[in-house]
């Protein structure tokens, strides 16, 4: 295997790199079809990773608005990352780190900061070798210890922003042994206006990549349906890959169902055939079937959760949506999520909320929809609702009930209201000086203690939980004695810091400064999200006794 020229890596970090690459349209769904892939080649017994390979300039995620990109997923490490690494957690049921998220921002300003210290002896620094060098690095490294690795290049083949990680990878595939590298591209394969099933966006695709110099080893057409034969044969002649190499990947009702949907059509199959692994791989009978068991699961009812969040768009609240999911097929019942505008529900969506058997509020940046959100809560509180406030939703829970039982007029978070006359949440003592947005939050993996005897210590079954942060802002500690005068506890804490807050007398109303989401995995639900769906079934069969 040749050595990267003044590299300094170890040539045998990581065993098979599969890249999956993307054509025609983004957000085709490349990312769940190499989640799935990789899900699937974990069953077989082999330790997989992923990369997602982000080529946008911005350094990390962290301060992009969710209407561009999605939520901003949050790593045990405390990287601020795309919203795909989620999913690859979710899929891999791996704990990944910031090293496995690859953006330009960061490639270049490592390179340049590189350059200021002069560790290039003067030579002239380039695209080629030195950006692509630090790509190829990047890889190794974040491959180091498994035995296969996922790269996901975004966006889509032809896109300028992404040329020099296509030419990395160009690199890369001719400094590894050929069974060692497997490229996979993913297209869009529309239907015409007669039903027909059209192959020229994918034609165009796989040509635009083979002119940088990669030739895909494996097509996967994304349709609503599964593609005929004769667009697979059409596929691969002009794609110039075998028939067996061109791949179904249709809709299908949840995105957890891909990799079964992957595993009919054989692509993990070809793809241990192809990187010569099928030998190693655990023999079908002895593979992990605890994925297909979970996903096919019955179930056995239904309830309706309200969302209240100011942005529209499901995939700015992708983790609750699937940690709400888990939770559903932790219980076996189905979770359908209610989207409540708190910007606007005073005027229009206070209806939504009777019609929900529990209520969610998100965290969340800014004023806008700040005093739907309370309102929310409000009602949750008096209404007896199942209630789950996720950071902000913490903090506007600590807010009403300042302001509706303690009867501070005013009271607000200081991030929302610099002049209110009760700043009960305000700014984490170690961010006043800061000047940079970028990073600086008190973000990651963080340690919560729990009061023995409450709501929060049967949720977690644990006298202490880890989870991942992401904020700013606190409650005040100068008024946490008056805050807990009555029936509200503040039942976890991280020393000083206010982590866990919770009624008493009420079905279920927890929130939590931290974001429970992140960790939660289809086989591994969160459990401040099973308390919610488990307590609102105990209160929906309650009332349907009533009404019997």
């Amino acid at each position: 295997m040749p050595t990267e020229p003044d590299t300094g890596y170890d040539p045998e970090l990581g065993r098979k790199f599969v890249f999956v690459t993307g054509g025609v349209m983004s957000g085709l769904g490349k990312g769940i079809t190499a989640a799935s892939t990789g899900r699937l080649l974990s069953n077989a017994g082999f330790d997989v990773t992923a990369v997602k390979i982000d080529p946008y300039l911005n350094v990390d995620a962290g301060t992009m608005n969710p209407y561009q990109h999605g939520e901003v997923y949050v790593l045990k490490d405390g990287g601020e990352v795309d919203l795909d690494l989620g999913n690859y957690e979710r899929f891999l049921g791996t704990d990944m780190t910031f090293d496995h998220n690859v953006t330009t921002g960061k490639t270049y300003k490592h390179v340049i900061e590189k350059e200021r210290a002069g560790d290039y002896l003067g030579n002239t620094v380039q695209i080629i070798p030195h950006i692509t060098d630090d790509i190829k690095r990047r890889i190794r490294e974040a491959a180091e210890g498994t035995d296969i690795c996922l790269i996901e290049v975004g966006g889509t083949v032809g896109d300028i922003e992404g040329m020099p990680y296509l030419e990395a990878l160009r690199q890369f595939a001719h400094e590894e042994d050929e069974d060692d590298v497997l490229f996979a591209h993913v297209t869009l394969v529309p239907y015409s206006k007669n039903g027909e099933q059209k192959t020229k966006p994918t034609q165009h695709s796989v040509k635009e990549l083979r002119s940088i110099g990669l030739q895909p080893d494996i097509v996967v057409g994304r349709c609503e349906d599964r593609l005929e034969p004769k667009t697979k044969e059409k596929i691969a002649l002009f794609g110039d890959v075998p028939t067996e190499a061109v791949f179904s990947n249709p809709d299908v009702e949840d995105i957890y169902h891909v990799p079964l949907m992957v595993e009919d059509e054989g692509l993990d199959e070809y793809v241990m055939d192809r990187l010569n692994i099928a030998d190693e791989a655990l023999p079908e009978d002895e593979r992990d079937s605890r994925w297909r068991e979970l996903v096919t699961r019955e179930r056995t009812g239904e309830i309706d959760v309200a969302l209240v969040g100011k942005y529209a768009l499901e995939d700015a609240y992708m983790s609750i949506h699937e940690a709400l999911k888990h939770a559903g097929i932790h219980q076996e019942v189905d979770v359908n999520v209610l989207w409540v505008d708190a910007d606007e529900m005073r005027d229009r969506h206070t209806e939504r909320l009777r019609e929900a058997d529990a209520i969610v509020v998100p965290g969340g940046f800014g004023s806008r929809g700040a005093e739907g959100k309370i309102e929310a809560i409000r009602y949750a509180r008096e209404n007896d609702v199942p209630f789950l406030g996720l950071c902000l939703g913490f903090q506007m829970a600590v807010v009403e009930y300042a302001r509706n039982v303690l009867g501070l007029e005013g009271a607000h978070s200081a991030e929302i209201d610099e002049d209110t006359p009760h700043p009960v949440i305000d700014l984490l003592p170690e961010q006043y000086d800061l000047e940079d947005l970028g990073g600086t939050m008190r973000l990651g993996a963080h340690t919560t203690d729990i009061q023995e005897g409450t709501l929060a210590h049967r949720v977690y079954d644990d006298d202490a939980c880890t989870e991942r942060h992401r904020h700013r802002y606190e409650v005040t500690p100068e008024y946490i004695d008056d805050l807990e005068a009555g029936d509200l506890t503040f039942s976890g804490r991280a020393g000083n810091r206010m982590e866990i807050v919770e009624l008493d007398d009420h079905p279920y109303f927890l929130g939590t400064q931290f974001h429970p989401e992140f960790r939660s995995r289809p086989d591994r639900a969160s459990p401040p999200f099973v308390g919610l769906v488990e307590a609102t079934l105990e209160q929906v069969d309650a009332e349907q006794e009533v009404e019997a």
